[in-house]
């Protein structure tokens, strides 16, 4: 009889705490009643409501588009500063920038979305631009708040490379943007990826910024379900829900294959060139010259 663990009774809690709402969400998704928290027989009429639902259906498609940006911006910004407070010993100011950069982890989001609102409000008043707030505006301050766990996240797997390999290719002739996008790009992209799938999930997460920065005909999806839950939880709402949990399953899912596969066939490519090195050098004659005749 397998002795009980602490340990394993606390995982398996944990993981029912967090997985266990979202099993009955997708459950209730189904739900014939109209009232979401009875059971009413199953049913997938509130999927094929969804079709008709034009403005909740509407703030889906720009909750997607805005994070498709950010996702992008962020790794391409984030990537950019963790190559500049890693790399680059001779920057003077490198102390306050990493500050700078990670300031948006720690500051709360409404003075964030308070600063970002004056901002624009500001510039608009003195360049004229941006005329109204909409989808760029909730794309610079998602970006801007994303960008800082991008950088965190390749900060730490640029620390871990070996500078051996981008030294070796530079004493070879390759210029240094060759390097960086060659072998730097190729060799963190594990950590882009992540940096990306983390920047997507918060941008269409995000409620608090977007509702400082948003303007008419801006609403996104946690805004839409924010007004919606107020008035109380519709059952379109946890079909919707559904759907993005269907979707971030699978691509979380693609993502780790196609990483595992990569992994494994540069494990298998590095294995058969030491395989082929060695049987070389055992198959290399004794070049030692022979000693001169007297």
């Amino acid at each position: 009889m397998k002795r009980f663990r602490f340990s394993s009774f606390m995982l398996v809690a944990g993981l029912l705490f967090i997985y266990l709402p979202m099993l009955i969400l997708v459950i209730y998704s189904f739900n014939e009643s109209k009232l979401v928290t009875v059971w009413g027989g199953w049913s997938i009429k509130w999927y094929v409501g969804l079709l008709d639902n034009t403005q909740l259906m509407g703030s889906v498609a720009r909750s997607l588009e805005i994070a498709c940006y950010t996702a992008v911006a962020a790794v391409a910004l984030g990537t950019l500063a963790a190559f500049v407070l890693t790399r680059i010993s001779q920057f003077k100011g490198r102390t306050l920038f990493g500050g700078l950069v990670t300031a948006p982890l720690v500051m709360p989001e409404v003075i964030t979305g308070l600063s970002l609102l004056l901002l624009f409000v500001a510039m608009a008043q003195l360049i004229g631009w941006p005329q109204e707030r909409g989808i760029v505006t909730i794309w610079i301050a998602h970006t801007t708040f994303c960008a800082a766990y991008v950088a965190v996240v390749v900060s730490a797997r640029l620390r871990e490379l070996d500078l051996s390999i981008e030294e070796a290719a530079m004493d070879l002739g390759a210029r240094p943007w060759k390097v960086f996008f060659l072998i730097t790009i190729p060799m963190i992209a594990p950590s882009l990826a992540a940096g990306g799938m983390m920047s997507f999930a918060l941008s269409l997460d995000d409620l608090v910024l977007a509702s400082f920065v948003s303007g008419p005909g801006s609403t996104t999806l946690p805004m839409e379900v924010f007004s919606a839950v107020r008035l109380g939880v519709k059952p379109e709402i946890n079909a919707v829900a559904s759907l993005i949990l269907l979707a971030v399953s699978l691509v979380t899912f693609l993502v780790w294959f196609f990483s595992r596969r990569a992994e494994e066939h540069r494990k298998k490519a590095i294995q058969q060139a030491i395989e082929e090195a060695a049987a070389e050098g055992w198959q290399q004659p004794d070049k030692r010259r022979a000693p001169a005749p007297i």
